[in-house]
């Protein structure tokens, strides 16, 4: 059902009652399943590294690199991330990325990508596989916001939101909250892309030593980018922009709320052409609300959830993501809904 219409942030959004993003429908040679892929024969000897063939790179970031290949053994192709070359050897590097698959692996959650292997090539390099998801990333629906509405893009965060919970439930804190790390599928599946600087603790409630592999980068790698690493500090909290040894899960409240700040208006949270001004910004300016930017009305719930989490205290920002999730699901788009008559 239609509901109506309105501007905001500058592009022209829909409201309605449909919340599922659709999207076109995956490659080919996901649309079938033949007898001669599902019968043929297992080797009676497993060589590991005849597993993976036809190998075609999908993204390269600051230190890793993402493809697409065939497991020859079940017949599908799989996302397979490994080292760039030059770090192949660079221990911290390969802890990291061991310690970014076990975390992948454990969060079992709707919202996270299953992870298939953990392994190392003939080469003794580390690489691990997961399931390959053919989507959007948030930042190609934000570039593009004219097609969706702010239902569908809350619904996104929603989803991010109850992710977050989970895992800040079983322990881990991921620490790079972006648009880009964040993934919209074919079939309504929205995941939480890229846990390699997730924060971890040990059972007596210490966290690992930054110097092993924990410092808070700047960096951009996205599934569904086009092999570029670009470094954006707009979403990092003040506490990952000083890299606080004691960040905790109250890090990723701050960059959803910058995340729910831009879909709301439009603009980023903090301002400025260079990182250092970024920072500057994002350490020190508070932002001005939505409302005051765009023309008509935002939601005032979705703006109070947004302000509280952007807050420069950690203290002062909601204390759990359970708080966050429980507002965005409250009924905010009857508020929308009266100022469009």
């Amino acid at each position: 059902m239609f509901l109506g219409k309105v501007t905001l942030g500058g592009a022209f959004l829909s409201i309605r009652s449909k919340s599922m993003l659709n999207f076109p429908e995956p490659p080919k040679e996901y649309s079938s399943v033949f007898l001669e892929e599902t019968d043929k024969p297992l080797p009676q000897k497993i060589d590991p590294n005849l597993r993976y063939a036809f190998f075609s790179t999908i993204a390269t970031g600051g230190k890793s690199l993402i493809k697409s290949c065939k497991d020859l053994h079940l017949s599908r192709f799989v996302c397979y991330k490994t080292l760039r070359p030059e770090f192949a050897d660079d221990e911290v590097e390969q802890q990291r990325l061991i310690r970014e698959a076990r975390v992948s692996a454990m969060l079992q959650h709707p919202n996270t990508i299953p992870t298939y292997e953990l392994g190392r090539d003939k080469k003794g390099n580390p690489y691990f596989t997961m399931k390959l998801v053919h989507g959007y990333t948030l930042r190609e629906l934000l570039d593009y916001r004219d097609r969706y509405d702010l239902t569908q893009l809350i619904e996104v965060l929603l989803q991010i939101a109850l992710c977050l919970a989970y895992a800040h439930k079983h322990g881990v804190a991921h620490r790079d909250i972006k648009p880009e790390n964040i993934l919209a599928g074919p079939y309504g599946e929205v995941l939480l892309l890229d846990w390699g600087l997730a924060k971890v603790w040990h059972p007596d409630g210490l966290s690992a030593e930054e110097g092993e592999g924990q410092t808070a980068e700047i960096r951009d790698i996205t599934l569904t980018g086009a092999g570029k690493a670009q470094g954006t500090p707009h979403y990092m909290s003040p506490e990952q922009a000083n890299q606080d040894p004691t960040i905790n899960h109250r890090t990723d409240v701050f960059s959803l709320g910058a995340i729910m700040y831009e879909i709301l208006c439009g603009e980023k949270p903090a301002k400025g052409e260079k990182v250092h001004h970024i920072i500057e910004s994002v350490l020190n300016e508070k932002p001005e609300k939505p409302s005051s930017i765009v023309q008509t009305r935002v939601p005032a719930l979705l703006e109070k959830v947004t302000m509280r989490c952007l807050e420069k205290d950690p203290e002062q920002r909601f204390q759990s993501m359970d708080e966050v999730v429980r507002l965005l699901q409250q009924d905010w788009k009857s508020d929308l809904v009266t100022s469009i008559y």
